[in-house]
């Protein structure tokens, strides 16, 4: 498509209540410190009224006409458009130049542009915007591949080619142990603290799991009060009862809680009576991110085309209840399956490969909610040895070195994966473990090695490493293989 019919959509950033807070107590000349105190009450995306609460931790006086004025600018201004952003991967594509359907504008970013409508704009003149998003799971993932592919060759499919994401072994009973154990530091999605203390509870046992999993931990399932039905019925402490036959074919696989957009937009139809058009604004209503979307504009709507067609009351505004969960952030099903598969790929390879693991995640940092120290600890807790950054064996990446495995290295709380892990090698630390070291500089360094560097001397003679460097590379102790520890 080339340059000439592609760019960025905009997104509008509206004042909040921290930012239009700021910006009215500095355009009526209150002093810095009182307007970081004033913002520092504001948690995160607030659109909440501000009032009492704020003006006392600024140190506002309500009785003073200014106080007041401040106050009340900010809560008119809120909601306001700011400035246009970068949409964080929604690609615009025309047919035709792009300068002639649409307006752009340049970037900071050199040779990027930005065409100056957001989302809803160009869906209303029917422009077509591809979101292009980036994980840094792939990433790893693709170097996990390779990894494994260059130093397991007995770890082929059926057919006997090496593994990629559609040919690794399916629902295997070791990944899932794992996985129910919560032992999934590192891995796609299911790493967090709040994901971890799920796991134990609702105990994934395969692939359909592991959707409602991902799905099931987000601001949406927990605002409509999803969680514990869902785990009650799982753990056969409620009984799954569903109102109508329709609606058992609608969330039959959720045990009659609706935890994707796509129930909710079927329940519209089929309970609600909703037409396909209107349902799909709903789906619009319950878009990703919409804090302030239009998602309570439907509930009566809802709740009583429900009861029209039968349906008690009170279930139908507990129905809608949940529904509007997803205003605050919730999964497409279809979204979930492809989430559940790299989830499914990451936790296969921390269980029988935790070396390849550790050194693809570590080369695909930053990622993730842990920062590489707490990577190489876990991998030396699953019995990896994780060797040292050294001038003499190291290269940019993180590399693996042949190495006899010994699986009493492994911690006990993990000793059950001690027949399961297929480790063979150790992790060699690369350079770009080391702050201040730039991959050019470093390639450079081992080009020149050759046979080894003998001395400090030595590495600076021949490498053309400033004296920074060198310390850089010393403060890591990477000159142990020349007898500096």
């Amino acid at each position: 498509y080339s340059a000439k019919r592609t760019a960025l959509a905009a997104d509008v950033i509206s004042y909040r209540g921290r930012s239009a807070l700021r910006e009215v107590a500095k355009a009526m000349g209150l002093s810095e410190d009182v307007r970081s105190a004033l913002s520092s009450t504001i948690w995160g995306w607030s659109t909440s009224e501000l009032g009492e609460r704020e003006a006392n931790a600024g140190g506002l006086d309500r009785t003073d006409p200014l106080s007041r004025q401040v106050l009340e600018r900010a809560n008119e201004i809120m909601g306001f458009p700011r400035h246009l952003s970068q949409h964080v991967g929604g690609f615009v594509i025309t047919r035709d130049r792009l300068d002639e359907v649409v307006p752009i504008v340049k970037t900071a970013m050199e040779e990027r542009k930005m065409v100056e409508w957001d989302k809803d704009d160009l869906d209303a003149v029917k422009i077509l915007k591809v979101d292009v998003l980036a994980l840094g799971m792939l990433t790893c993932l693709k170097r996990a591949f390779t990894l494994l592919t260059d130093h397991y060759p007995q770890a082929r499919d059926p057919f006997g080619r090496p593994y990629v994401l559609a040919t690794l072994p399916e629902e295997h009973e070791d990944v899932y142990a794992m996985i129910q154990r919560a032992d999934t530091l590192g891995v796609f999605q299911i790493e967090s603290r709040a994901q971890m203390s799920m796991l134990p509870r609702l105990k994934p046992e395969n692939f359909y799991d592991l959707v409602i999993e991902v799905a099931i931990v987000r601001p949406g399932p927990i605002q409509g009060d999803m969680v514990h039905p869902y785990l009650r019925r799982r753990q056969g402490k409620e009984a799954v009862h569903y109102p109508s036959l329709e609606l058992k074919k609608i969330l039959g696989k959720t045990l009659g809680v609706p935890l994707f957009q796509e129930q909710a937009m079927k329940i519209a139809i089929v309970a609600g009576g909703f037409r396909p058009g209107e349902a799909d604004e709903l789906r619009r209503a319950m878009a990703t991110f919409k804090r302030t979307g239009t998602i309570g504009n439907y509930r009566q709507r809802m709740i009583d085309g429900m009861v029209g067609n039968g349906y008690d009351k009170e279930f139908a505004e507990r129905c809608f209840k949940q529904i509007e969960g997803f205003g605050e952030y919730g999964f497409p099903e279809s979204h979930a399956a492809s989430f559940a598969l790299l989830v499914y790929a990451s936790c296969w390879f921390k269980t029988f490969y935790p070396d390849v693991f550790c050194a693809a995640i570590l080369n695909a940092q930053p990622m993730g909610f842990y920062q590489p120290a707490q990577l190489v600890r876990d991998a030396r807790d699953h019995g990896v040895e994780v060797r040292e950054v050294d001038i003499n064996h190291s290269v940019w990446d993180c590399t693996l070195e042949a190495t006899a495995f010994d699986p009493s290295h492994i911690l006990e709380r993990h000793a059950s994966m001690r027949d399961v892990i297929e480790t063979a090698h150790a992790v060699r630390l690369g350079f770009r473990q080391i702050k201040g070291l730039s991959k050019e500089r470093m390639e450079a360094v081992v080009a020149q090695r050759g046979a080894g560097y003998r001395s400090v001397r030595d590495v600076w003679l021949r490498s053309g490493l400033d004296v920074g460097e060198i310390e850089r590379l010393a403060e890591a102790d990477a000159f142990r293989s020349i007898g500096l520890d």
